[in-house]
């Protein structure tokens, strides 16, 4: 009984880091994976870098988005899922 006592608080410490910070990450990459498969062409997107543009063409792990100046080819994981989200709510 003395055993569980001093390890109660290692014990306590795993689960608080796991609830507050391992699951909510992992959430999230599920979220991120679940927005880039969801994309089709026609979407106005933003990049994680700020660039606006719309989806052109789509292959498995790229897009290529057409924006004022021409049209870049990127990966998928590029695209802010929040601030995308926010630009098509509007």
């Amino acid at each position: 009984m003395e055993q569980l006592t001093q390890f109660a608080p290692f014990l306590l410490m795993f689960v608080v880091i796991y609830f507050f910070m391992i699951r909510p990450q992992q959430k999230r990459a599920k979220a991120e994976k679940t927005f880039e498969s969801s994309l089709k062409v026609g979407d106005r997107i933003i990049t994680k870098s700020g660039l606006h543009g719309k989806i052109a063409e789509l292959a498995e792990t790229t897009v290529v988005v057409e924006t004022m100046s021409g049209k870049l080819k990127m990966e998928r994981s590029a695209i802010s899922m929040e601030m995308s989200a926010a630009l098509n709510k509007k």
